[in-house]
């Protein structure tokens, strides 16, 4: 039998937090439009950006990036000033079908569309 030997391994330093909101009420495309807008720039550049951007999930972004950038800051003691944008995307979350009544009796089936959006800062 071989025989592990024990290496004193140091804990790493964790470089990324993130931050994940899932089901939220706006679809996936509508997401990417503004996340396409924020990636791979520094929060303080990314937070302007989303203040001045007149869409429905700027909103959410914007919140989620606080969120992101406050669990860097009291869960991993990274330093806030240097913080970038490292990965953000979304992914499609449940749909939910509604009836919308239609002429001679038909029935339209309405797809309200939600979405999972992820963000990830870490030190730059």
């Amino acid at each position: 039998m071989a025989v592990r030997q024990k290496t004193n391994v140091s804990p790493t330093r964790v470089t990324e937090a993130k931050a994940i909101l899932k089901y939220a009420r706006i679809s996936q495309s509508k997401v990417e439009i503004v996340l396409s807008l924020i990636r791979n720039k520094k929060i303080n550049l990314a937070l302007a950006i989303l203040s001045n951007t007149h869409k429905a999930a700027s909103t959410l972004l914007s919140k989620l990036l606080k969120s992101a950038i406050a669990n860097a800051e009291n869960n991993y003691a990274m330093d806030t000033s240097n913080l970038i944008i490292a990965r953000a995307f979304t992914g499609a979350g449940p749909t939910m079908k509604r009836i919308m009544p239609r002429g001679k009796g038909r029935a339209y089936r309405i797809r309200k569309r939600t979405s999972h959006i992820t963000l990830v800062v870490k030190e730059a």
